[in-house]
């Protein structure tokens, strides 16, 4: 009987055990995807979900109505870019995931990042944030020179658009592992 069970849960979607998980375990399972915990409990208490991209559209609703506050305390959670994610937490394992082509041992690149990043934060005040799942070190870096050009909104909107990204990004891990 129990590995009918054993079998039945082995079978069983992601959304589908989301949709049925308790609500802290649903938490739980989002709260990775972004350090915002409305848009967690806001998709929590929406459940149930009929399909992944039922879930996904709201996600990105949701995240499309982000402020400058919100990408502020997002980013309490995200290291820099090049540098590595330190911890245990799901967040940060997925953040050493996502830099996994940021390629530390060339030192040229880490060191152009870390000029980069410092000179970023200390126009912009915030730590410099990329979706760098899909991109090269090189990529990386040619985008922290261009928005480095911005100016202070322009560069909240893209910022706040990629959270949006990597938040996605996260989600559909949880939903296809």
């Amino acid at each position: 009987m129990s590995q009918t069970v054993t079998t039945l849960a082995q079978q069983t979607s992601p959304l589908a055990r989301f949709n049925g998980a308790s609500e802290a375990q649903a938490t739980a399972l989002l709260s990775p995807c972004v350090a915002l915990a409305h848009w967690t409990a806001a998709l929590v208490q929406g459940r149930p979900y009929a399909s992944c991209d039922e879930l996904l559209n709201k996600a990105d609703a949701l995240a499309r109505g982000w402020s400058r506050e919100d990408l502020d305390a997002a980013l309490s959670a995200h290291p820099r870019i090049g540098e590595k994610a330190r911890g245990e937490s799901k967040e940060a394992a997925l953040s050493r995931s996502e830099q996994a082509a940021v390629n530390a041992q060339d030192i040229l690149l880490a060191d152009a990042l870390a000029a980069g990043n410092a000179a970023y934060e200390t126009r912009f005040g915030r730590v410099f944030l990329i979706r760098a799942s899909g991109r090269s070190g090189e990529e990386i870096l040619s985008e922290l020179s261009r928005r480095m050009e911005n100016e202070a909104e322009q560069e909240a909107a893209e910022a706040l658009d990629q959270l949006r990204q990597i938040t996605l990004l996260r989600l559909e891990g949880v939903l296809h592992p």
